[in-house]
């Protein structure tokens, strides 16, 4: 199986309005941690996720996360 690109090792804090969002799977997206389609020549699929009130988030970083798209920490053991 493929391993995606680590863009940084720590999450992304990010202030989301509400709506739909799209989270980089892959790694490569210039736009981290949101997916700009860099995907489509790789075997990786963005996560799509709702955020339902404005709040900040914490969104994964290093991509290995087992609650894909928000950090868990597995991070810490890269």
């Amino acid at each position: 199986m493929a391993e995606p690109l680590i863009p940084q090792k720590t999450p992304y804090a990010v202030e989301l309005a509400p709506g739909d969002y799209w989270w980089c799977a892959c790694g490569q997206s210039k736009r981290q941690p949101f997916c700009d389609g860099s995907h489509k020549a790789t075997a990786f699929t963005s996560i799509k996720f709702t955020n339902t009130e404005a709040q900040k988030v914490w969104l994964c970083g290093c991509k290995h996360s087992a609650g894909k798209p928000f950090c868990d920490g597995s991070h810490k053991k890269l």
